[in-house]
């Protein structure tokens, strides 16, 4: 940025500030700022789309001509937007699961629209071009970000000139004279950004979901799962009434496997709930075009084309049987979220618990043993943390963010068009990465290594009080409590206070109260 033509620029600007306002008023510091700004924005404009002919290409759009880096095969229009909509950078583009279902989408239009008098050799071109978006050899030349047009024009466009200028350049035609493929005309044909966008969105969660989700839930399911079994028999005390894993309260007792086999059936009801978002998630809006009608499209154009890309990614997707309610609302997206929200809170539940039983070594719980991955202090030599487990619940929060932007994005549809569709899926997507990433990570760095701390456990049991609850049908709930809290208050074990009292004899007592006995109803 420090050329000549940039310091041009900016004096120039700092010039014309100077001398319109501060002859005026001493004030101009706002004014200057706002110029400053504006200066950058024209650098920004100038460093990528300068006169250097060598670098760039001329493309035009309804509004003009615009210079294009010569070697990326978007158009105008991802120029223009790329102007228009300078938020976020590079971290904030849009996902590239969108990218590519929306290349199997035009993929398969375009094989349908071949049959509907679309020339044989622009379509192949196409579906040639698609398969490189698919396999995302072309990933680079989606610059977009999220923060457009809620409707995903640009991104739509950003793939319909992609798709043409590789067709072009398969064809052996130039980058930008769509010709002989137009980027309406023929990648975009019977459709709309309105039909198209939802479509990727749809196509893109389910793949997502099918591919990452499901597999990483299902081995964290199973890992809980053996974990239940292999502790079945030891024999711990319950806690209840806890407040961010403090102010611990004992409880009866339970066994170390009954308390995983929770945690493996949050996780099993989590998979239920995902799958059970998969039938609406696999109805696609295309063929709606602008406003749900159909119009510009032909009949059978939508259930063909929805057969086509259930043929190319494996999933049952069909045509949507309204498409009024398909562009204007995305309730299947805020219901698959959902469900990604409740599985974030029982992610919470379990990774929580499972660090608080590790924790100590020595004033912890200590009921369980964790993996020791990496040193967890810069300055406590020896520190081992539970990384996982917060790593784990970092993740859940996120996600339960995320809900809330999908549901104000998803109640916001407007008419006939919900404009919040880049938002929504961006977000859904993201919780579907962490949760699938974080659950594969928890499963192979944590839930596999934990180990149960038998002397601990067994030490905690015999100390609590709450054992006396099984005496509660041999002499009443008021002698029991009388018991525990006697041997609260004076520090002496609950049979040594029974005995005390008189309430029963030793033999009795070591009848009546067996942990092993107290799991379950008799």
């Amino acid at each position: 940025l420090l050329s000549a033509e940039f310091i041009f620029l900016f004096k120039r600007k700092m010039f014309r500030v100077f001398w319109q306002v501060f002859p005026k008023s001493f004030s101009a510091s706002s004014r200057i700022r706002e110029e400053i700004v504006l200066s950058q924005r024209e650098i920004l404009s100038w460093k990528f789309y300068s006169n250097m002919a060598s670098d760039f290409r001329v493309e035009r759009d309804t509004f003009g001509e615009l210079k294009v880096p010569s070697d990326k095969y978007y158009g105008a229009q991802t120029a223009r937007s790329l102007m228009n909509f300078d938020i976020g950078g590079p971290n904030e583009r849009m996902p590239l699961p969108i990218i590519h279902a929306f290349g199997v989408l035009k993929k398969a239009a375009a094989i349908v629209n071949k049959a509907r008098g679309l020339d044989a050799v622009l379509s192949d071109a196409i579906v040639k071009a698609a398969d490189e978006v698919i396999e995302g050899k072309l990933d680079d030349h989606f610059p977009l970000v999220i923060w457009q047009t809620g409707s995903g024009t640009q991104s739509n466009m950003n793939v319909n000139e992609v798709i043409s200028n590789r067709a072009i350049e398969i064809l052996g035609g130039q980058l930008g004279s769509k010709n002989p493929v137009h980027p309406n005309d023929h990648v975009n044909m019977a459709q709309s950004s309105n039909d198209t966008y939802p479509t990727a969105m749809h196509i893109s969660t389910a793949v997502e979901i099918n591919k990452l989700l499901l597999p990483n839930l299902k081995k964290l399911h199973e890992a809980l799962q053996n974990k239940a079994k292999e502790f079945a028999s030891i024999i711990k005390i319950g806690r209840t009434h806890t407040q961010n894993g403090e102010d611990l309260q004992d409880a009866v007792p339970l066994s170390l496997g009954q308390e995983f086999s929770g945690y493996a059936q949050q996780i099993a009801y989590g998979i239920e709930r995902v799958n059970a978002t998969l039938p609406r998630l696999y109805e696609l809006a295309l063929g709606g075009t602008a406003v749900g009608t159909g119009l510009n499209t032909y009949k059978g154009f939508a259930e063909k084309a929805a057969a086509e890309i259930a043929k190319q990614t494996g999933l049952p997707f069909k045509s949507a049987p309204n498409k009024f309610e398909a562009l204007a609302a995305h309730d299947t997206m805020v219901e698959v979220h959902g469900a990604l929200n409740v599985i974030a809170c029982s992610l919470m539940k379990i990774a929580n618990d499972i660090r608080f039983l590790g924790s100590g070594p020595r004033s912890g719980l200590g009921e369980l043993i964790l993996p020791e991955n990496e040193p967890g202090s810069s300055i406590m030599p020896g520190k081992v943390n539970p990384t996982q487990c917060e790593a784990v619940t970092m993740v859940a929060a996120q996600v339960i963010g995320n809900q809330v932007a999908v549901s104000v994005g998803g109640s916001n549809g407007h008419f006939e068009l919900n404009v919040f569709k880049p938002l929504i899926v961006s977000n859904v997507l993201r919780s579907i990465r962490l949760i699938s990433d974080c659950s594969r990570s928890f499963t192979d760095h944590c839930v596999i290594g934990i180990q149960a701390n038998h002397d601990r456990i067994k030490k905690l049991m015999n100390e609590s009080l709450m054992l006396v609850t099984a005496l509660n049908p041999h002499i009443g709930y008021d002698k029991a409590a009388q018991i525990a809290k006697l041997g609260h208050k004076e520090g002496i074990t609950l049979k040594e206070a029974a005995l005390k009292l008189g309430f029963l004899t030793a033999d009795q007592f070591d009848q009546w109260v067996k942990p092993e006995e107290m799991l379950g109803p008799k």
